[in-house]
């Protein structure tokens, strides 16, 4: 069980926990039999939890139509560029990408895997940001696919609680 400063528990699952095997596109990631999110996360009394609201990919190619998949890129390219700019809200209020503490994930099925969403593709942008070296702490979430997203060109969504 690792804790941040503020007191937060973070619980690992075993690998006996979980029984229905590793979720598609973790199993590469898994350590130690471990899967990268938390069973689940405890925060003691008098903590302050912030909702970020859903934070979306940026344009990254401006010569494609704005509401193509081309204009911000395939799940990966889109999921770093999501946690690129939550990373950019946490910091405008001070806060850090350790201080998550729950993701809620939203992929739309991507037409270049036959409308399936990219698990693996999130799983490798995830794995850049979070139980690493520079920042350890994992977070638990839930990824759901969904029909589609405001702007059709979006295949990623997340929506974030920090604690400080």
């Amino acid at each position: 069980m690792a804790n941040n400063l503020n007191g937060v528990q973070r619980h690992p699952f075993r690998a006996a926990d979980h029984r229905q095997g590793p979720q598609s596109g973790d199993a590469m990631l898994a350590s130690g039999g471990s899967l990268p999110f938390l069973m689940g996360v405890t925060i003691p009394g008098g903590q302050e939890l912030v909702l970020l609201s859903g934070h979306t990919p940026p344009v990254i190619d401006h010569t494609a139509p704005l509401d193509s998949i081309q204009a911000f890129g395939d799940t990966y390219k889109q999921t770093i560029g999501v946690l690129q700019e939550l990373q950019q809200s946490l910091a405008q209020l001070g806060l850090a990408m350790s201080d998550l503490v729950k993701l809620q994930v939203f992929l739309v099925g991507d037409p270049a895997l036959g409308g399936r969403m990219d698990s693996e593709g999130f799983s490798r942008a995830y794995a850049k940001f979070f139980g690493t070296l520079e920042q350890p702490h994992l977070v638990a979430r839930t990824r759901v696919q969904v029909v589609g997203l405001v702007n059709p060109g979006w295949l990623v969504e997340i929506e974030a609680i920090a604690v400080r």
